[in-house]
């Protein structure tokens, strides 16, 4: 009997705490293709892969470029698995339209800096910044995406 209580507490200090996730490397890499099967009509399929608190995982894949936006709550951090494309950052979205509470998307940027995106980069978006992720006819890139809501 002592053994089997010594057991299962074993087994319980070996448990991941909750909401403790991991995704090991070979699983991140394949989900490009993956998804790719699953795009829409804007060539963009994405993954919700958890939602903790104050911030939630995704998995985006592009194979054209994407909608200017702008979330006025969300800190996105982007961490580039496979492919290129171009990041505009900053300026003014075009053609913006509230698409949900706190979210603005539009068609373009005006006045945006653009700098090169590729696996292994790493990007933080603050809140109310301005951001688009463009990619070149016949290129695609899968990015990791941490959502960070203001407290």
């Amino acid at each position: 009997m002592r053994s089997l209580i010594l057991l299962v507490g074993m087994a319980a200090l070996a448990a991941e705490p909750p909401g403790c996730v991991h995704w090991p490397a070979a699983e991140l890499q394949g989900l490009a293709r993956k998804l790719a099967p699953k795009m829409n009509a804007q060539k963009l399929a994405t993954e919700q892969l958890g939602k903790w608190g104050h911030h939630s995982l995704m998995v985006a894949h592009r194979e054209a470029g994407g909608e200017a936006e702008v979330h006025a709550t969300q800190t996105d951090i982007f961490i580039v698995q496979s492919g290129e494309g171009t990041l505009v950052v900053g300026g003014e979205v075009q053609g913006g339209k509230a698409t949900g509470p706190g979210e603005i998307r539009g068609t373009s940027i005006q006045g945006g800096r653009r700098a090169p995106l590729g696996a292994g980069d790493l990007v933080n978006i603050p809140a109310r910044t301005p951001h688009q992720v463009l990619v070149k006819p016949g290129g695609k890139i899968t990015y990791l995406i941490v959502k960070i809501n203001a407290p």
